[in-house]
């Protein structure tokens, strides 16, 4: 079942790229940052293959990755700060988070805003969310820009960078990535298992 929809994926990532060019690379890494799950592990080692084709540089398929990252991830911050905090705000006790948890991670994101969301664009799973939560935290939009595009630069650059040395054997990353957002995804559901039982453990 995941193998198909991984080859779906790859199928539409190859096209919309085939037929858009870099134009496409900037609409599906934008989707990607915009807390949709669509794998820029496929979208970058593609736009690498081209590079390897000679249709296009390293730096203007790594340019082009990180700016879709961005123009994604500005709706999802607004999203999060408008839609997902009033949410939070109102309906957050049925979820475990209540208005110290909301303090928390606005002190956080005061504090170390600038480092989490660089951090995050280099970690795949996280990299696609993060921005929610950053517009939720009401980080400094401007600030939230300019480190998203910052790590977002070597990500997209670092994968492409792989797809172009694998040449005709790019499709072959697939495989090696999935496990590795596997591993990333045990990780999240292990934090969120440990939130909630300490929520549960504290209200107790």
């Amino acid at each position: 079942m995941i193998t198909r929809i991984l080859e779906a994926l790859a199928s539409f990532v190859i096209y919309v790229i085939s037929v858009m060019g870099l134009p496409g690379v900037v609409l599906l890494m934008a989707i990607e940052s915009a807390c949709i799950p669509l794998p820029s592990e496929v979208i970058m080692p593609f736009a690498g293959y081209l590079v390897f084709l000679g249709k296009y540089s390293l730096w203007e398929v790594g340019l082009a990755g990180a700016f879709g990252c961005v123009v994604g991830s500005v709706p999802a911050y607004y999203l999060g700060m408008y839609g997902g905090r009033p949410l939070i705000e109102k309906y957050g006790k049925y979820i475990l988070m209540s208005h110290h948890d909301l303090d928390l991670a606005d002190r956080w994101f005061a504090r170390h805003g600038q480092a989490t969301v660089f951090f995050a664009r280099l970690l795949p799973v996280i990299r696609t969310f993060i921005a929610f939560p950053a517009g939720v935290a009401r980080m400094d939009m401007k600030r939230f820009i300019a480190y998203t595009f910052a790590g977002s630069l070597p990500w997209c650059l670092g994968l492409a960078y792989v797809g172009m040395v694998m040449g005709e054997k790019w499709p072959t990353l697939r495989e090696y990535f999935h496990k590795f957002d596997l591993a990333i995804g045990a990780v999240l559901l292990a934090g969120i298992v440990w939130y909630v039982r300490r929520h549960i453990k504290n209200r107790g």
